[in-house]
């Protein structure tokens, strides 16, 4: 098939862009999958849930590479983790349960909404440190569960919501960043768990387990780690305020074309 050619081609993509905007590539594997899974005759609804899927079983195996080098650098404040992680755990089940229950065209809307005011966000955030200390024990298991149940629900990375939650309760930005990584590797693997227990009778698609297509998984996990070192290469070389401006744009286009089908 053609399209199995094109995975490791989505990888590279992912971790390049990935890469330059330390973003999770779920951002551009979920609409990228969606239009392969089309080319392939794929009902819309079972396309967008195995986009979904494939996307978090692939970001499990890239935030662990991801938070070993963040933590051999000190960079993981291990406290965070600890503390968002029932959380963040009891999120990802059910933002894979309401992904499941929600049709096709109701999650699409959502995701393009979403990638619009992640767009709006991008813009006119100035990425400063906030003053406010980290919530307690249940700030944080709201705080993991909000992030949680999101993430899994569109099969992006943590790092999307996280960063910007803890920059504003006074973690600086590599510390973020790293426990941004770290805890997005929980979120990813019951995320990935659980997308293949409710789909499990779901799919007919060959070479699938429950939401999780393997043959996009493979091609997409081949070569989304030079795409990302390739991608941090480019970005050191950028300004800044291109870097901000082509994320948006990006953002901008997968969102309009969510909502415009």
């Amino acid at each position: 098939m053609n399209e199995i050619a094109i995975y490791p081609l989505i990888g590279l993509l992912a971790g390049f862009l990935a890469g330059i905007f330390g973003i999770g590539g779920g951002v551009v594997i979920v609409p990228l999958l969606v239009t392969i899974l089309g080319w392939q005759q794929v009902d819309d609804d079972l396309a967008l849930s195995l986009a979904v899927g494939t996307s978090l079983a692939t970001i499990a195996v890239t935030s662990i590479s991801s938070a070993r080098a963040h933590y051999r650098h000190g960079n993981v404040r291990r406290d965070c983790v600890w503390l968002l992680l029932p959380g963040l755990v009891f999120g990802a089940i059910n933002g894979v349960v309401v992904g499941d229950v929600l049709s096709g065209k109701t999650l699409s809307l959502l995701l393009g909404v979403f990638f619009l005011i992640l767009a709006i966000k991008v813009l006119v955030n100035s990425r400063s440190v906030g003053s406010y200390p980290l919530p307690g024990r249940n700030g944080m298991l709201i705080a993991g569960s909000s992030i949680g149940l999101a993430s899994a629900l569109f099969g992006i990375g943590g790092g999307t919501l996280m960063v910007p939650f803890l920059e504003r309760h006074s973690i600086p930005m590599r510390q973020a960043v790293g426990t941004s990584a770290a805890a997005g590797i929980p979120i990813a693997i019951v995320g990935a768990i659980t997308a293949m227990v409710v789909g499990d009778t779901k799919t007919s698609v060959s070479w699938t387990t429950g939401y999780v297509y393997w043959p996009a998984f493979v091609g997409i996990v081949i070569l989304s780690m030079p795409g990302a070192k390739l991608g941090a290469l480019v970005a050191s070389r950028l300004k800044a305020k291109v870097l901000k401006l082509t994320f948006a744009g990006l953002l901008i286009v997968v969102g309009l074309n969510f909502l415009l089908g």
